[in-house]
């Protein structure tokens, strides 16, 4: 440790270090969804950063499952910032009020890859002091596994320890979108999953990421799911006909193995 300087700020300067190398792909989160939820709607707080909010992942979940024609429109609010951390959440404030405005059904929690000792640590410690808010506005907390950017591969089983870990500390739901990652490429060891950076998600891993996330939310059959959506925005997204199944059985398969 450098002398005189406090393991909070040394983990900070980390931090601060592994942003600049992993520029952002988009500074500017997704704006939220407008209007007030359908009586039925599942209500669901992403809070996380731009690996939630690049390619609006939200709008692709959402959009999927109006596809499905589920019975419960999936309705959703997005608290996620570039480069923040949980605690930087809790400390910043606009999460928690996020959380506090309604009743929610699910609230998605979700950081860095955390696969680092002292972040795996800090990734449980700040999804317990959550949880006890996510349980008072009424719903089930969540952790959205994430993946390691290309240039650490290995790191990925680390990953899947810190987000398991954190869910099961919380006793929440666990999407296993790092996982999905290594099923799909077993499949296919080309397919485009990290974006141009090599950390943020190309339109394909955001699709697997809402892939597993519809999948864990709500019974549908993932096959029969489009290759491209219209968004309630008005936007076109999807992948190629020959990439879906790949992504579908990708997810299937992971949650099969994390699902909890």
């Amino acid at each position: 440790m450098i002398p005189g300087t406090s393991p909070t700020r040394v983990r900070r300067v980390r931090l601060l270090l592994v942003a600049l190398v992993m520029a952002c792909a988009s500074e500017q989160p997704a704006a939220p969804q407008d209007g007030e939820p359908p009586e039925n709607a599942l209500r669901v707080l992403f809070i996380g950063n731009s690996l939630t909010y690049e390619n609006d992942l939200p709008a692709i979940v959402a959009a999927l499952a109006d596809s499905a024609r589920v019975s419960r429109p999936f309705w959703y609010r997005v608290a996620a910032y570039p480069n923040y951390s949980l605690e930087d959440h809790w400390l910043d404030g606009r999460a928690r009020t996020a959380l506090g405005q309604r009743a929610w059904d699910v609230v998605i929690l979700q950081q860095g890859p955390s696969s680092l000792p002292e972040n795996q640590i800090l990734l449980r410690d700040w999804s317990l002091q959550f949880a006890p808010l996510i349980r008072a506005a009424g719903a089930r907390p969540a952790l959205y596994m994430v993946w390691p950017e290309a240039a650490r591969m290995s790191a990925f089983d680390a990953v899947a320890a810190a987000y398991t870990g954190a869910a099961v500390a919380v006793d929440g739901i666990l999407f296993p979108v790092g996982r999905a990652w290594l099923e799909a490429w077993k499949r296919d060891g080309a397919l485009p999953l990290h974006g141009a950076d090599g950390f943020h998600p190309s339109v394909a891993g955001s699709w697997l990421a809402a892939l597993v996330i519809v999948d864990r939310l709500y019974t549908v059959n993932l096959d029969s799911l489009p290759a491209h959506v219209r968004t309630r925005g008005g936007d076109v997204i999807g992948v190629s006909g020959s990439v879906r199944p790949h992504l579908v059985l990708a997810a299937k398969e992971a949650n099969r193995s994390f699902g909890r």
